[in-house]
């Protein structure tokens, strides 16, 4: 079929037929085409506007073009789109009658449906994955409730904590980013099929019930939005952009983590290289491409956003040059997503290590300073300020910070308020001991094990709770 002939004359050169086709990336929605005609066609039966045994003959050569799949179709450039191959196909099939298919629909409806069905599916599989993950870090977590490891903020020691606490600030992250694709799921999950071009159309068409065979919870309410609205892809490209943020910080991690200098992490040999010149090397390139490949969302999202956010309302030609950023952002955050899920859960965490840190440093002055405040009545800005100084003159004298007492920080309170502490040294040493403080942080999203438990009780009510909703495979 030549859609050219009754308007135009003669055909567009193969270099601009090149240009302008948008068949290498209308492959991924080859499936949603044939469910989209397959459903329009079906209420243009029910609704008797073509007759039913054309429209048998139009199910059942879309029938057999699912059979025999996309490499039964003609994608040759000069057919501009994956809705001319199909609709060449049926016309292949059952001659010029193919054509009652295309009754009371535009190719403008058509590829926004498309879209939304084929991204759905899209949106669902990376939620499963999202959730797979979260339960192996809650796995994870249960086996290191005590496994002790230091805290930071700008990257200095800050306070002692768990690896358990740690990976559930992960878990929390990706249980956020799940969110947000679920809130673009329900955005999305309206219909633009019966827009047609741009004002619907005259025939007697019933959009709730093609809304309805196609899954969507409803029909879009106004034709214009229908077909020229793609901040669904936007929304959702932003939403795999926070994801792949997410991603990218828990590689971040591990690389440090896994250095001599932090010695915290031993990497998973099968996500681990070697130099080409010095052998002893054991380098963390997987995460590395990860944390390089996701930034690749951001500026796919850019590009989105720029595309649509100068367009007229209503279709424009410039939609079709978002569709394959959408697929390039789909797929760089699937594979990330697959991939840095096999790196933690092969990672194995270093307790002895992590205890070691967390004893170091007096990461342990934040407890000492809030000791100051129960025990000895001090504002904590005095307590602050003694707990610092008391910091400096160990570091100036070699001590560690079990070698502070009681006696120490009375000759430091002496010189800075005049007065002393006198707080029992037995209880200076407890709140100097990282596993003691641990135990004390009983507050929620505190690392104590047992509001870590908790916490991954709730997360793992959240996870089966979810599973059930989506779709089985």
């Amino acid at each position: 079929m030549n859609l050219r002939s009754g308007r135009l004359k003669g055909q567009m050169s193969r270099e601009v037929a090149d240009f302008t086709s948008s068949l290498e990336f209308d492959r991924r929605i080859f499936q949603a085409d044939i469910l989209t005609n397959r459903a329009h066609t079906t209420m243009l039966v029910e609704q008797e506007i073509i007759p039913s045994n054309i429209g048998k003959q139009i199910l059942n050569a879309l029938e057999q073009l699912e059979k025999e799949g996309i490499a039964a179709l003609d994608l040759d450039s000069a057919v501009e789109d994956i809705h001319m191959a199909v609709e060449n196909y049926v016309t292949s099939v059952m001659g010029p009658d193919a054509g009652f298919m295309h009754t009371a629909k535009s190719r403008n409806d058509q590829v926004a449906t498309d879209l939304k069905i084929a991204l759905k599916e899209e949106i669902r599989e990376i939620q499963k994955e999202l959730l797979t993950f979260i339960e192996i870090i809650l796995e994870m977590a249960t086996e290191n409730l005590d496994t002790l490891m230091v805290g930071y903020t700008h990257l200095q020691h800050a306070q002692p904590t768990t690896f358990a606490h740690h990976l559930l600030s992960y878990a929390q992250a990706l249980k956020r980013d799940y969110g947000r694709l679920q809130d673009a799921y329900h955005r999305m999950d309206l219909c633009p099929l019966g827009s047609a071009a741009l004002t619907t159309t005259s025939f007697p068409i019933n959009r709730e019930r093609t809304a309805e065979l196609l899954g969507f919870s409803g029909p879009m309410e106004n034709s214009i939005d229908g077909v020229s609205s793609r901040d669904f892809i936007a929304e959702t490209v932003f939403a795999l952009t926070m994801l792949g943020t997410t991603l990218s910080k828990i590689c971040e991690e591990l690389i440090i983590w896994s250095t001599y200098e932090f010695r915290m992490v031993e990497l998973g040999d099968d996500f681990s290289s070697t130099s080409s010149i010095m052998p002893q090397k054991k380098n963390p390139d997987v995460a590395e491409i990860v944390r390089g490949k996701t930034a690749v969302l951001n500026g796919e999202l850019v590009t989105i956003l720029t595309i649509i956010k100068s367009l007229p309302q209503s279709y424009n030609r410039d939609l079709q040059e978002v569709t394959p950023h959408l697929w390039k952002a789909t797929d760089t955050l699937s594979s990330a997503l697959t991939i840095t899920m096999g790196m933690l859960s092969s990672a194995k965490f270093k307790g002895e290590r992590g205890e070691e840190l967390a004893r170091a440093n007096f990461s342990a002055a934040t407890e000492l300073a809030d000791l100051m405040v129960l025990d000895a009545g001090l504002p904590f800005r005095t307590a602050h300020q003694i707990v610092g100084r008391a910091v400096t003159v160990a570091l100036d004298e070699g001590m560690k910070a079990e070698d502070i007492d009681t006696h120490f920080l009375d000759e430091i309170s002496q010189e800075l308020t005049g007065q002393t502490l006198n707080i029992d040294n037995a209880v200076v040493k407890k709140s100097l001991n990282p596993r003691d403080i641990i135990q004390s942080r009983k507050v929620i999203g505190g690392p104590a094990p047992s509001m870590v438990q908790e916490v991954i009780g709730n997360l793992r009510d959240f996870v089966g709770k979810n599973k059930k909703v989506l779709p089985e495979e």
